[in-house]
């Protein structure tokens, strides 16, 4: 079976089960002690520019809950977009583990937060009331694959900094972002001001496994703690550490990164050619966002499994993925013709 469904549908890049393979190698210290995770703490930090501590988890949600809950306090607050994974897709384990009030905002029509719908948010400092907004989470790229520009990243952090307010970024496909945008990781993260992200691996070819990165010195104070107590420290953390270095390596993750897009864009350009289509969203990163008739869907699902993002007006996601093909999005399209 191949799936536009999800990039977590993918298998794993022989290059990390390679290094898997190699890190089962005999014994290794446990809890992130061992060689091979200080030597993938290095490649981060060469990676993104900075003394950045790193934290290694086992999942997405586990990386946003412990990016959240080392920058906040129960009584605080915590901005991010209407659409996001956070608000939407992670059962509410957030809000659960920090006790933060979360706050969605609207989005533009490219599903992305602009500063003054964020500033309009920015109220009622200091009223022993309200829950006090001290995080703002971004999704790079976005839920919908569109990508913030370093631009809009910049402006973004100025506002946040001016009023003392942790930026965090949900990471889950910045390859495909940085790959999209043609420019280096720390461009996205270092320079434009980012406290603390959610650096993901699994949708970019790992088995398992996330990174937190942790760039502001006033969050490294206590998030070893709450990496523990939010139970994301793997005793065998060298075989997520491990995966890691196999996707930094030869920057692998740019080479995928940039096919799995690539696969998107050819996957457009076949979509864009049948009048009962509309793609609604700008493809910038690996998926595509269209519209097609319902009746459409179970034939289609049949073969090529993909989710419908929106049902009122059937707008289904499509991703792709390190391992599709051209023959992979030929097959769709011939798919879409006969049933036409």
């Amino acid at each position: 079976m191949k799936s536009f469904a999800s990039d977590n549908y993918a298998g794993v890049l022989p290059q990390v089960m390679q290094a898997l393979q190699q890190a089962n190698d005999g014994h290794a210290r446990s809890y992130g002690a061992d060689d091979i995770a200080a030597h993938v703490r290095a490649q981060l930090r060469a990676l993104f520019g900075a003394d950045v501590d790193v934290y290694f988890v086992f999942n997405g949600t586990g990386a946003n809950v412990l990016s959240i809950s080392s920058a906040t306090q129960s009584y605080n607050s915590v901005l991010c977009a209407n659409i996001s994974h956070i608000y939407n897709d992670e059962s509410a384990a957030p809000e659960t583990f920090t006790g933060c009030r979360f706050f969605p905002l609207q989005v533009n029509d490219h599903a992305k937060l602009e500063v003054p719908v964020i500033q309009e948010r920015l109220v009622r400092r200091g009223d022993i009331h309200y829950a006090q907004t001290k995080l703002l989470s971004v999704t790079q790229a976005t839920e919908y694959g569109t990508v913030y520009s370093p631009a809009e990243l910049r402006a973004i952090s100025a506002l946040l900094r001016s009023n003392d307010i942790f930026f965090h970024m949900d990471g889950s496909r910045i390859f495909n972002a940085a790959a999209g945008l043609g420019c280096s990781i720390k461009e996205i993260t270092t320079d434009v001001g980012i406290d603390i992200l959610s650096l993901g691996g699994t949708k970019a070819g790992m088995m398992f496994g996330e990174a937190v990165i942790v760039f502001n010195d006033e969050l490294k104070k206590h998030i070893a703690y709450k990496h523990k107590q939010v139970m994301q420290l793997a005793s065998k953390t060298r075989f997520i550490a491990a995966q890691f270095g196999a996707m930094l390596q030869d920057e692998l993750w740019r080479s995928t990164a940039g096919h799995a897009n690539a696969m998107a864009q050819l996957l457009y350009s076949k979509l864009s050619v049948h009048p009962e289509i509309r793609v609604t969203k700008p493809v910038q990163a690996n998926g595509v966002f269209a519209t097609i008739p319902r009746h459409w869907n179970e034939p289609l699902m049949a073969r090529f499994p993909f989710y419908v993002w929106a049902e009122p007006t059937n707008e289904v996601r499509l991703l792709c993925s390190f391992d599709t093909t051209e023959a992979d999005i030929v097959a769709f399209d011939e798919a879409i013709k006969a049933l036409k």
